[in-house]
């Protein structure tokens, strides 16, 4: 196949429109299976509205987050850019690639053109749930139509319209930000739906985040307590003039059909109550309110990093069954996150009711662990055809109990779907393999990612919670980066922790946005400021975002960290410690069985240690030594504490073992040994079960791993008893649950109060499937260079991986057994065969098991690579 670039993009955009960079860094991935090719160069074309195309030739090997080349785009101004690749030593290169638009956004209070918040002069009530409200606008254009942008946010969530169209396919838009601090607008391109004469836009904006209830607690109107629309259509004339329509109080307000739209609550839509044209031109607005202009600051608009969300697949019906009471019950087979699309026709007035739950319990659908989040959403017939789904809510399900579903309409996959909704990143990761319980783990791992990295990454998607709890992603971030393409979502969300650190004593709040109030100080939490950045900057080489994070991570160890005498944390500081241990009791998820402070000691040495990494690899010297010194003292009196002089650590738990193992935290090369059996035998001696919760699952794997005890981890991931994942799956589990017994053996539902079934922390072990079965780990940050080094085990017969790293597509497929020939192997179950896909512009490390003391490694470039071995 010949090389060819495969994918352009800026910054960490796919599609570049309306971005904040003034000056976006350039990346290409390449396509084709070339044997061993370097880039030597490149060519950049620019091509600006109006002006000549400039070309740069470089003479670099770098083909990631490579420097604009031109002049700094300006608010709105547009290019058109292609991407050539030369070859070393002689070798052919690329042709031009195809042209991929790069526009900037507003990039300044004043370039929105007087544009102001909007608020319906419809009161409001105090402490009570906001109704959605529409705005509208006529105008009237009179010149040729070139091109048009529609620039918008919300105090709220907002759908818009143009002459009776929907604009873009945005879903629950700008999406949750630490508001305060940054505010993200969106762009579209309108030019298609805009015209000559008479025009109209609409736009309806729902309470959502912003003002609606939040927390366990209920608070309501965290940001602010009006619902608001903001935004500017921007139309370029063929004359070269712009004509501008901004949100001012010549604009007009009304309530709609939906009377409410809740994220914990759900939404009540009664179809009687639409207002046929609202959002076309000759629509009578004459019953219609005024607005008023509410206080906003344009200094936080911000354009985003992130994808949108979207609406990313329709996920059929599976069956229909009647409860152990009668009612009517939806199982869509798999526990998903978005909400109802329904067709229906039945007697005007009837109301439907939609209860939305994760599991069944007893024969019902269990609505306890919704907490005080009622899940439910009512649809009121219009008396003809009508065809709905909820526009600013969103549930965690798998089941739907359905009550007033008229006659009229047969209740079948025809009539009900549910919409799949997240945030619409790349999926880049691929996994399957011989057993199919495991490729069940990898799909519920990918599921419960989906379900809670929808505009922030959350803990939870159903109950009333559903935060940025910076535990979770710390623990499950390695994974993330692996499975989708995070760059942008995370960059986003780590700016919002930085600012919410700032505002908290340097300690990041334990959920991001800040919605608790003041947080204490905690480890593993408050890590997340040093341990996602450090991982982001492992899977995608943006020295640009470690170093927008680097103070971030040096005001936590510096200034965050409450300490003892001794440097450690202080005895009396709150601790999550390792939460969710399996033998903490239902009431209790903190009550683990590792010292809270050996937990956090731990941590914290660790996070000294990646700042020091960080400190290198941005070349900050001084920096380096001072982190490197402060590791080396902390380590001491951690040994001080908590290890004996024999090596005996305080707590010999999982947990208790596997943190001074990972993070190297013992005096003695022998201590290492010696802790390693001990902690082999400990998993032995409990069955192959888990016996770590947060702070211990996610590295447990990779520790037993690196000191050669893979086969110990094997044992327990194809565990399929409580504790374990693969009991999650014979559990009927389509997600990764909160517990490891959310629900019990028996099919009854942990008492417990935080009994989720869909959270993606113990996931984590992806991070190991995907860099031990499939073998992938990058060798220096950003891929460029990567390990390739499988290790069989589990009864497995054979693993696919694939993943597309920022040059390109990655893959591993092994076999281990088969028809090797006897001279080759001795036995031919122990016969393993290797095929190996390396992308241009990078290079492989790949090493393989061998029955031997000495394994074998080999460097190779990019093309298809076969390889054979034997293993013990």
């Amino acid at each position: 196949m010949a090389l060819s670039i495969s994918q352009v993009s800026f910054e960490h955009h796919r599609t570049a429109l309306g971005i904040g960079e003034t000056s976006p860094r350039i990346s290409w991935r390449f396509d084709g299976q070339v044997s061993d090719w370097y880039q030597g160069s490149y060519d950049l074309e620019v091509q600006k509205p109006g002006k000549d195309a400039e070309t740069f030739h470089v003479d670099s090997a770098e083909s990631v987050l490579v420097p604009w080349p031109s002049d700094p785009l300006e608010s709105g101004e547009q290019a058109t850019v292609r991407v050539k690749s030369s070859g070393s030593a002689g070798k052919p290169g690329t042709s031009w690639s195809d042209p991929v638009s790069v526009e900037a956004g507003l990039l300044s209070p004043d370039d929105w053109q007087g544009a102001v918040v909007l608020a319906s002069d419809r009161p409001t009530e105090v402490n009570a749930t906001h109704r959605p409200i529409h705005f509208r606008k006529d105008f009237a254009l009179d010149n040729d139509i070139v091109s048009a942008r529609l620039y918008i946010t919300a105090l709220g969530l907002y759908e818009a319209r143009l002459n009776g169209q929907r604009v873009g396919d945005h879903v629950l838009a700008p999406g949750w930000q630490s508001y305060t601090h940054r505010h993200e607008y969106n762009t579209y391109d309108v030019t298609d739906i805009i015209k000559n004469g008479d025009n109209t836009i609409g736009v309806t904006v729902g309470e959502g985040w912003y003002s609606g209830r939040l927390t366990w607690d209920s608070l309501r109107n965290i940001y602010g307590d009006s619902l608001g629309a903001l935004c500017l259509l921007a139309v370029t004339n063929s004359n070269g003039t712009k004509t501008y329509i901004p949100s001012d109080t010549t604009w007009k307000s009304s309530t709609g059909p939906i009377v409410s739209s809740e994220i914990y609550d759900g939404e009540t839509y009664d179809s009687r109550l639409e207002q046929k044209g609202w959002d076309s031109p000759g629509f009578d607005q004459s019953s219609w309110l005024g607005v008023r202009e509410l206080n906003f600051s344009k200094d936080v608009l911000a354009a985003p990093d992130a994808p949108p969300v979207r609406r990313i697949e329709e996920h059929q019906l599976a069956d229909v069954f009647s409860s152990a009471s009668g009612k009517t019950v939806l199982d869509f087979g798999q526990n998903l996150v978005g909400w109802l699309r329904i067709r229906v026709k039945g007697p005007k007035g009837q109301n439907i009711s939609f209860v939305h739950t994760e599991v069944m319990e007893d024969g019902e659908v269990a609505t306890r662990p919704l907490r005080t989040a009622k899940a439910t959403d009512h649809f009121t017939l219009s008396g003809g055809d009508d065809e709905w789904e909820p526009s600013f809510t969103f549930h965690g399900f798998r089941y739907v109990q359905v009550e007033g579903w008229p006659d009229e309409t047969k209740l079948d996959k025809d009539s009900v779907s549910a919409i799949v909704v997240h945030t619409d990143m790349e999926q880049t990761a691929f996994f399957d393999c011989s057993d199919s319980l495991l490729n069940r783990l990898h799909k519920n791992i990918l599921w419960s990612m989906r379900g809670n990295f929808l505009s922030i990454p959350t803990d939870c998607p159903q109950r009333d919670e559903r935060l940025g709890w910076t535990g979770d992603i710390h623990a499950f971030s390695r994974t993330a980066n692996f499975i989708y393409d995070t760059a942008g979502f995370l960059r986003g969300w780590l700016r919002d922790a930085r600012s919410e650190q700032k505002e908290n004593k340097y300690a990041p709040p334990v959920v991001i946005p800040n919605v608790l109030g003041a947080s204490p100080a905690s480890s593993i939490w408050g890590d997340s400021i040093v341990g996602v950045p450090w991982q982001l900057f492992q899977s995608f080489g943006d020295k640009d975002m470690l170093q927008e994070q680097y103070m971030g991570a040096k005001d936590w160890i510096d200034k965050g960290v409450i300490r003892n005498e001794v440097g450690l944390w202080n005895r009396s500081t709150f601790q999550y410690g390792d939460w969710l241990d399996p033998l903490a009791p239902p009431e209790d998820a903190g009550d683990a069985t590792t010292n809270k402070y050996l937990v956090s000691d731990a941590y914290l040495i660790h996070s000294t240690e990646l700042v020091a990494n960080m400190s290198t690899h941005l070349s900050l010297t001084k920096d380096a030594e001072k982190y490197t010194e402060s590791r080396t003292k902390l380590t001491k009196a951690f040994q001080d504490a908590w290890v004996s002089q024999n090596g005996t650590v305080a707590n010999e738990t999982q947990t208790g073992l596997t943190l001074p193992l990972y993070f190297r935290l013992f005096s003695d090369p022998g201590q290492y040994t010696s802790a390693t059996n001990r902690l082999v035998d400990l998993v032995k001696t409990n069955g192959y079960k888990v016996g770590t919760g947060f702070a211990g699952t996610h590295i447990l794997g990779h520790t037993l791993t690196q000191y050669g005890a893979a086969d110990a981890f094997y044992g327990m991931l194809m565990q399929e008893e409580d504790p374990g994942w693969l009991f999650q799956v014979v559990m009927n589990g389509t997600t990764t649950w909160e517990r490891w017994d959310s629900m019990l053996a028996n099919g009854s539902v942990n008492p417990g109060s935080m009994t989720s079934f869909n959270h993606y922390a113990v996931g984590s072990v992806g991070s190991w499937i995907h860099e031990n079965i499939g073998g992938l780990t990058p060798s220096e940050p950003g891929w460029k260079k990567f390990n390739v080094e499988v290790r069989p085990g589990g009864g497995l017969s054979e693993a696919t991986t694939k993943f597309t790293s920022p040059y390109g597509l990655i893959s591993t497929h092994w076999t281990l057994g088969g028809s090797q020939s006897q001279n080759d192997c001795p036995k031919k179950e122990s016969a393993f065969r290797l095929t190996v896909q390396v992308p241009p512009n990078s290079q492989a490390t790949v090493i393989l098991p061998s029955s031997g003391s000495e394994k074998k490694r080999i460097v190779v470039g990019s093309g298809v690579h076969e390889y054979s071995s034997c293993v013990a």
